[in-house]
């Protein structure tokens, strides 16, 4: 069968023709229908995050799919349900975090994840999983089910933002997105059904596809490079929850200050090492005076995938058609990899789905 990978030092994704797999007990094939691409994706392929599973030279890509069950195997799946599956994976046998059912939770070098570090991904014709890996999704949503992975994202970051403010009663109605990325945007797709108001922060100028979007929104664009982010209290408000998708390292210690009182940041980029001079005793004053939290979040899990089915399935359909620039067949893969100002959310095409 056919699949997108990268080789060791190649920092480049290409075609590959690998063997089709066969599931275990407890496991499913799944035909693939659609993988997204994403920043994580370009890190893995320039060698700047990630690696191959344990004596191989090459990593299957992709960790944001969907696809429909082509042999359920052993498992309760059936011929023709439409699946997502879940990232992270137990490194050579199991640990707490999997065994409690909280794999976002396992600290580094106690997971893989598909796709991306140690074990192989979904950018294949097929792939296989355990059924308790995979989250079931409605047919109408067959097209759109790689959008799910992000989306859980955001729901694992809003859930512990909020846990984080559960001693009191607390009743946020502002947000501001860091990042006018697909996450960003879809998390401001997502936040506009939640709060009053939203605000996003980008260093795009006009005319700008992203831009639009999130006017259409009915959410304030900021332009950075106008209005940095410890100016945003003056010149709009001081947002209740901050959401962090930028990996610009200076963004959470600017977003402490920026936020309002008993507001929480989300942080979430992962930037690289950066060292430069903050005022600490300030920030520390901010955090301890005005009942400020700080959560960081990464992966998510399966209740925050099932969450994410039923955010997608809310989003309206021209926010959808404007976010998804690129749908690429396998035999145009490279053209999903392209990373332009045009470019927002692009993904490879396996196979078409046919509802039975």
């Amino acid at each position: 069968m056919k699949a997108i990978g990268v080789r060791e030092g190649a920092e480049r994704a290409e075609l590959l023709e690998i063997p089709k797999p066969e599931p275990d007990s407890g496991e499913a094939l799944i035909r693939t229908l659609r993988v997204g691409v994403d920043g994580t994706d370009h890190e893995v392929i320039s060698g700047a995050h990630g690696g191959a599973p344990d004596g191989e030279d090459y990593l299957i890509l992709g960790h944001e799919a969907v696809g429909v069950v082509e042999d359920p195997n052993d498992t309760d799946l059936a011929v023709g349900d439409v699946v997502v599956p879940t990232v992270r994976r137990p490194p050579n046998g199991s640990n707490r975090y999997f065994d409690n059912e909280e794999p976002d939770m396992a600290p580094e070098g106690q997971y893989y994840e598909r796709g991306i570090v140690g074990a192989h991904g979904f950018m294949a014709e097929y792939f296989t999983s355990p059924e308790s890996k995979l989250v079931s999704l409605p047919p109408e949503l067959a097209e759109l089910g790689f959008l799910v992975e992000p989306i859980s994202i955001t729901e694992k970051a809003v859930e512990h933002a909020m846990a984080s403010r559960s001693a009191f009663e607390w009743s946020p109605e502002s947000a501001l997105v860091l990042g006018n990325g697909s996450l960003g945007l879809l998390t401001l797709a997502m936040f506009e059904q939640r709060f009053d108001r939203t605000y996003c922060l980008g260093r795009r100028e006009r005319p700008d596809p992203t831009i639009d979007i999130i006017e259409s929104l009915d959410s304030t664009y900021i332009n950075s490079n106008d209005t940095p982010v410890p100016e945003i209290p003056e010149q709009y408000e001081a947002p209740d929850l901050i959401y962090e998708a930028t990996g610009y390292a200076k963004h959470p210690f600017e977003s402490i200050e920026a936020l309002a009182p008993n507001g929480v940041l989300a942080a979430l980029g992962v930037p690289g090492d950066w060292t430069f001079e903050i005022n600490g005793g300030k920030l520390h004053r901010e955090l301890v005076l005005h009942n400020k939290a700080i959560v960081g979040s990464v992966n998510s899990n399966v209740s925050q995938f099932e969450a994410a089915v039923d955010s997608l399935s809310s989003l309206s359909d021209s926010f959808i058609s404007d976010l998804v620039t690129g749908i690429y067949e396998l035999d145009e893969f490279e053209g999903a990899f392209v990373d332009d100002d045009t470019t927002i959310k692009n993904a490879v095409q396996f196979s078409t789905y046919e509802k039975r």
